[in-house]
């Protein structure tokens, strides 16, 4: 063992080290920190999203099974690499998927199966919220599957005594507390920006729109509690530790900061907390993130009022389709490698697909590529049906193929971006992270001529949400009176931190303007695709 490690071990079993965990799309994350902030070890685990009877969701048993092979796979890491068995942390932080709806009855059961924030099915409840609070509703937040379970007359709504989002749950579950990062509870419900609680003046325009029902419950009352950064929001139970670590080596006590969504953990691992700051978070989903000096002139149902972990306003613009596309044609050589008798990883087969696309035409030649796997509410589609529409003629290239579908990934976020450039919003820094930004420079050039602005990626940009709630767990204990997250963020994590930057090129945004010219054309196809292909 070098004296890094040994240095790291000792940090390790003294119970200074620093635990994030985030349940993404497609992956649950463990990562370990260091009180510099730096990653020691990871763990993972993955999973994949079902649509049962229609709703996309994951089974509640999994979510355990999830969390503890993610910790059991950084425990093992830790081991083997350290020699130590993990024990104690200084303090952790649970992340995950945003918004959603999770509804609990008086003893604590689950009412309905987990409804995810890829679900397009709340259309009329958020059209009638975004009316009844003049204030854009998406439909994925849980007051729109709350209004909408209503609307269909679904009978658990009358038993619901606690609502919650993925992070939250798992949160209580660990700990006993019902409370929420103010991140993700935006995701819930809108928040009042000088109090920054739960709206007064919306929850009684909900109450009056479910006066007739005569439930037993008030909304404010179902709603965990909102906590800033920094906000102590309990320890680690015995039970809570043993879903952790099946094996029983954690010990109960540990400190948690406020649980918090995959868009908030994603502004604080890219440092865009601040005014003119923002961030781009790009692996299943794709969002912006942009943090505002000023309000927008009106209500847009295309952009999501949200806040930082902190509290501050940010318009956010997210699209429920981004690189589950792209994942699907890598499957797709990596299968024509194993029946070609090929021995490439699927590692190697990214290496060539976002190099490929450097090389194709900036316009992509020709091809177009609608990626939607799910609904986008941005392009106003309720479900979704991938399509790839060429020319017929030699431009039909693997380059251009693989531009094509690259660019596909960022192309509905620009048309939610042009909105926020008619209303003049402006950021000095835009930082992107997520699996889009892992390999090459392709994902972060082609950001870039979308956005028209330079993209920097941080050498953490791979880590994601994770290491951001473990950002925000190491806030939580070492935080000095009166330090804002703004200033914890710029001056102890990413003062020295390795940074790539790339200003848009010329030719690529060219290439992008003609290339989202055909895009649109094509969601003319991608209707037709909806509507009449099953």
């Amino acid at each position: 063992m070098n004296a890094n490690d040994k240095k790291a071990a000792e940090h390790i079993q003294s119970g200074q080290a620093i635990l994030g965990i985030e349940l993404g799309s497609t992956r649950i994350k463990a990562v370990l920190i260091n009180q510099s902030h730096q990653v020691l070890a990871t763990g993972n685990f993955d999973w994949e999203n079902q649509q049962v009877d229609g709703i996309w969701t994951y089974p509640i048993q999994q979510v355990w099974e999830g969390l503890a092979g993610a910790y059991k796979d950084l425990k093992n890491q830790v081991r083997s690499r350290f020699g130590v068995t993990l024990t104690r942390f200084k303090a952790m932080g649970i992340s995950a998927m945003m918004h959603g709806y999770l509804a609990f009855d008086e003893k604590d059961q689950l009412l309905v199966p987990f409804r995810t924030w890829r679900n397009t099915i709340t259309q009329q409840a958020a059209a009638e919220l975004t009316e009844a609070f003049a204030f854009n509703i998406p439909q994925r937040w849980s007051v729109a599957h709350l209004y909408q379970a209503t609307l269909n007359g679904e009978p658990h709504v009358k038993d619901v005594r606690f609502l919650t989002t993925l992070s939250g749950f798992v949160h209580w579950r660990l700990t006993g507390e019902k409370v929420l990062g103010i991140g993700d509870a935006v995701g819930m419900f809108p928040i009042d920006q000088e109090t920054l609680g739960y709206h007064p003046g919306m929850l009684a325009a909900f109450g009056k729109l479910i006066q007739a029902q005569g439930f037993p419950w008030q909304l404010d009352s179902l709603l965990p509690r909102v906590l800033l950064a920094g906000a102590d929001a309990g320890e680690v139970t015995p039970e809570g530790a043993r879903r952790l670590d099946p094996e029983g080596d954690l010990l109960p006590g540990i400190p948690l900061c406020p649980p918090e969504g995959d868009a908030g953990t994603g502004m604080v691992a890219t440092g865009a907390v601040a005014s003119g700051t923002g961030n781009v978070s790009a692996g299943t989903s794709i969002f912006a993130m942009m943090v505002l000096d000023h309000a927008l002139s009106r209500v847009y149902p295309e952009i999501d009022m949200v806040t930082t972990p902190a509290g501050n306003p940010v318009a956010m613009v997210h699209c429920n389709n981004c690189t589950t596309d792209l994942n699907a044609w890598v499957d797709l050589f990596a299968q024509f490698a194993e029946a070609a008798g090929l021995s490439l990883n699927k590692g190697q087969i990214f290496d060539a697909f976002f190099g490929a696309a450097l090389k194709g035409a900036p316009d992509a030649g020709g091809l177009a590529a609608i990626g939607y796997h799910s609904g986008e509410h941005i392009t106003h589609f309720e479900k979704g049906r991938p399509l790839l529409l060429y020319p017929s003629d030699d431009r039909f290239t693997f380059p251009n193929l693989a531009r094509a579908i690259l660019l596909s990934t960022v192309a509905t976020l620009k048309i939610g971006m042009e909105i926020l450039e008619k209303e003049q919003v402006a950021f000095t820094r835009v930082l992107g992270h997520g699996g889009l930004y892992k390999t090459g420079d392709a994902g972060q050039r082609f950001t870039a001529a979308a956005l028209n602005t330079p993209v920097s990626v941080l050498a953490t940009a791979g880590e994601g949400g994770a290491w951001g709630i473990a950002i925000l767990a190491a806030f939580l204990a070492n935080k000095a009176p009166g330090e804002t997250l703004a200033d914890y963020l710029d001056q102890r994590v990413f003062a020295a931190m390795e940074q790539k930057t790339l200003a848009p090129d010329p030719s690529d945004m060219k290439g992008f303007a003609a290339y989202m010219e055909r895009f649109k054309k094509a969601l003319l196809a991608e209707r037709t695709a909806v509507d009449h292909y099953k």
